[in-house]
């Protein structure tokens, strides 16, 4: 099966305003290439261990390949994102919209040791679909030439990579690369739920101590004023005893 460059899904297509604004922004656009550099970084090692743990012959060369690319493309990203911050240093937007244009995702979630190459492959495969399909958009929306090139480069290879894990699967499990596929989209559906439940506990425990830091604890304060101005000035000593008590007391 051969898939031809892809031109990106539906909702890619329909999210081309947002991914227009989020890569507008010079500064933002510089940090998510060098956020982009350090992922394809990343799976280029996973991959090449990869290689070396199959015994496939043809696989492990096109592992190799993969990890050879993915090497490319972070040196591609970083240069290129090095570039743009060397002309506006410390500027521009903070928010750097991660979940509204992330990058090749997948790979920060490939787990190479004691996986099966099918289940290898069809990660992947779903893993490089989606990274063909964002990069086609942005390689469309981006108004800075040079970032786009970059894009148009790196998504040649995303396509060839998307092809041959698609095709090794057929060839590794014939008769069960539909189920291998589906069970790496709940794979990739449960890690996402998990990236989706981080957020919102950090986002629920920023606003805990958002809420005691102006709310609590200014309440307390203000108690211990009131408690401070009721207090008499000066030192207060006990009351001494009186009576027989008294004789037995050194005081």
């Amino acid at each position: 099966m051969v898939v031809h460059e892809s031109r990106g899904t539906l909702v890619e297509r329909a999210l081309r305003p947002i991914h227009r604004w989020v890569w507008r922004d010079a500064s933002r656009r510089a940090r998510k290439l060098l956020t982009f550099a350090a992922t394809e970084a990343d799976g280029g090692r996973d991959l090449s261990r990869a290689a070396e743990l199959t015994s496939d012959p043809l696989l492990r060369r096109l592992f190799l390949r993969h990890a050879m690319d993915e090497r490319r493309h972070a040196e591609a990203f970083l240069s290129r994102g090095r570039t743009i911050l060397a002309r506006v240093p410390g500027r521009g937007a903070r928010f750097e919209a991660n979940w509204l244009a992330p990058g090749e995702r997948g790979l920060d979630d490939l787990r190479v040791d004691g996986a099966r190459e099918a289940s290898l492959l069809a990660f992947l495969h779903l893993s490089e679909k989606a990274a063909a399909a964002r990069f086609a958009v942005y390689r469309d929306v981006i108004a800075d030439p040079g970032t786009s090139a970059v894009f148009r480069r790196v998504l040649e290879d995303e396509v060839f990579h998307m092809n041959y894990t698609r095709s090794q699967l057929e060839r590794v499990a014939p008769g069960g690369q539909r189920r291998h596929l589906w069970g790496a989209r709940a794979t990739r559906l449960w890690r996402a739920y998990l990236r989706v439940a981080a957020a919102i506990a950090a986002l629920l425990g920023t606003i805990v101590l958002l809420a005691q830091y102006f709310v609590i604890v200014p309440i307390f304060a203000l108690a211990a004023k009131r408690a401070a101005r009721r207090e008499r000035p000066g030192w207060s000593a006990p009351v001494r005893r009186q009576g027989p008590e008294a004789l037995r007391s050194q005081y």
